[in-house]
């Protein structure tokens, strides 16, 4: 029987808007255990990690708020979900805001890498995430982690991997992209990473895009870890995000994405991150998050 460890990441220190620290909570109220269960899946909530709030701290550097907090939270992620890897288990992060994807993209990355292959990696978002603490204008860390992953800023949460980038760009897609500032453009095209943004999907169609994520993915790794932002999906559809942006996802693109994620059969870990039920409506999102997750692990339609 396949093994799935739910790790809840309560964190609520990377972005500008409070809530996501209670985007744990609320996959639990939906259910996510119990109704990835139904699929054969052995499922073990490993409970929260504690995460600390931002009222009890110092904002620290402001070109990188709270970054040693973060690392804390991110560290700890990394060290229960590199364990679960080495059970054979698959992680699945509970987020709270993307931050955290530093640990849990570096315990896939250290996992698969002592079977001696690079992991790739499938980034569904929004937003790049590739601002740098001297590109922020913000200083919101949640804006960093696969800055972080890719390359050596912030350094608080860029070793985790060791001394070595936790992803190669030629492994990684980034997939529904439709918000990035000036500054960010040019570092994302500048890494040579792979993006699809809603452009690409509205011109090739979902499935286009996904056969040629997972391939470039696939190609050469032992395995991709999934980070999924929910507000990639349109804010119809996922009304409770910090930072949502119109023109995303629908209902069924989100899904797609899933679905095809299970069929390739080479995911090794999962993220669903930036729930946050203060701006949601009757739980909504993180029922959606629900639903994705049992996509990703294989519920079919027919």
């Amino acid at each position: 029987m396949k093994s799935v460890h739910m790790i809840g990441v309560p964190l609520d220190l990377g972005g500008a808007r409070r809530g996501t620290d209670m985007g744990p909570s609320a996959f639990r109220i939906a259910g996510i255990r119990e109704q990835l269960s139904t699929l054969g899946l052995s499922v073990t909530d490993k409970g929260d990690i504690p995460s600390p709030i931002p009222e009890a701290k110092g904002t620290g550097d402001p070109r990188k708020r709270y970054v040693k907090e973060i690392a804390k939270v991110c560290q700890r992620l990394f060290q229960i979900s590199l364990a679960s890897l080495d059970e054979g288990a698959t992680p699945v992060a509970l987020g709270g805001d993307h931050s955290l994807a530093a640990g849990s993209v570096a315990a896939a990355a250290v996992h698969i890498r002592r079977l001696g292959k690079p992991l790739g990696l499938i980034w569904v978002d929004a937003h790049g995430d590739m601002n740098s603490p001297t590109s922020s204008g913000s200083g919101n860390v949640h804006g960093m982690p696969l800055a972080a992953l890719l390359g050596p800023e912030p350094a608080e949460l860029a070793h985790f991997a060791d001394e070595a980038p936790a992803v190669q760009a030629q492994h990684t897609v980034l997939v529904g992209i439709r918000n990035l500032d000036d500054r960010e453009k040019e570092i994302v095209r500048a890494a040579k990473v792979t993006v699809f943004t809603m452009k690409e999907i509205d011109r090739l169609g979902i499935a286009e895009v996904m056969e040629r994520a997972l391939a470039i993915a696939s190609r050469g790794t032992g395995g991709f870890h999934v980070s999924y932002d929910l507000d990639v999906c349109d804010p119809t559809v996922a009304p409770g995000v910090g930072t949502p942006v119109k023109g995303g996802l629908s209902y069924r693109e989100a899904h797609v994405v899933m679905e095809m994620i299970a069929e390739s059969g080479k995911m090794t870990s999962l993220d669903l991150v930036e729930v946050n039920p203060a701006l949601d409506v009757r739980n909504t999102t993180a029922e959606l998050g629900t639903e994705l997750a049992l996509s990703a692990f294989g519920k079919n339609i027919l």
